[in-house]
């Protein structure tokens, strides 16, 4: 609930048929707040409504339309009468060398993962400036923080994403908003299956990529350490904080690897120093 009212808070989630967008709409719902829940197919979510009722609201949704997106949150705020929290975790992961992504996959996997963000972002942000306040939840990943071969352009993706999301906050600090990336490690989803695009092999890259692309077949799909509902109740906890986080890690592989490879980033820029401020007019 918000500090101002009683009323449940009013949550738009994007990618909410499965996965952590599911997870981060059920537990909003179980929270007792409302959720305006979007899915490219709107009947994968009937469950909810039939769960939850009036405070659950179902709305087809393709991100990469910007018109579409506008359309929606204008529907939303209709149906709802604000937003007050946007969840902007719709997106998927392609696999493939640099080298043998294509030019369509690789756009497509920006059209989601990063413009559909902005688009969701540049329509709910005059919402919550009239409101005078609001939480943004950008869903990136451990990706987004470092890179793994055979998923160059997903790394891309979530990289673009963090920086956008950095910029942003500064931005919209001032009008009350709160912008929070959200950086998840393995969760127990069906990433690496059904949802994982994988782009047509190279046979040079065969031995190089043995390893990530079994990790990638989709063998390990639903086995991974990290509890969706657990990671859902986990953005309750960041609205209710005083001091919300621009990063949020998820997960303890996550929680492992962040510090582990910004300090080998430390070390490595430190031991570069001389050469680095030497590049700079001599005084």
């Amino acid at each position: 609930m918000t500090e101002t009212s009683s009323r449940p808070r009013r949550w738009f989630v994007t990618g909410a048929s499965r996965g952590l967008g599911r997870a981060f709409a059920e537990a909003a719902l179980a929270a007792g707040e409302t959720v305006v829940a979007t899915a490219r197919e709107v009947g994968t979510l009937r469950d909810l409504v039939t769960e939850y009722g009036e405070r659950a609201v179902t709305l087809p949704l393709d991100v990469t339309d910007r018109p579409a997106v506008f359309a929606a949150v204008k529907e939303a705020v209709a149906l709802v009468g604000g937003v007050d929290v946007l969840v902007n975790n719709a997106g998927y992961g392609l696999a493939g060398a640099v080298e043998e992504v294509s030019e369509a996959e690789a756009r497509d996997e920006l059209e989601v993962n990063l413009f559909g963000a902005l688009w969701c972002v540049q329509a709910v942000l005059p919402v919550l400036r009239e409101q005078g306040g609001g939480h943004i939840f950008q869903v990136s990943s451990i990706a987004g923080i470092t890179a793994y071969p055979n998923l160059g352009l997903y790394c891309a993706s979530k990289w673009a994403l963090e920086g956008l999301s950095e910029a942003l906050a500064q931005e919209v600090a001032g009008f009350g908003v709160t912008v929070t990336i959200v950086e998840p490690g393995e969760f127990r989803t069906g990433w690496s299956a059904g949802s994982l695009v994988r782009a047509t092999p190279l046979a040079a890259y065969d031995e190089v990529l043995a390893k990530r692309r079994h990790g990638l077949s989709g063998a390990y799909a639903h086995l991974q350490p990290g509890d969706p509902a657990k990671a859902g109740r986990a953005l309750l906890e960041v609205l209710a904080a005083d001091r919300p986080p621009l990063r949020l890690l998820l997960g303890r592989g996550a929680a492992d690897l962040a510090p582990r490879v910004y300090g080998e980033r430390l070390r490595e820029w430190e031991s570069w120093r001389e050469l680095a401020v030497g590049a700079d007019f001599d005084d």
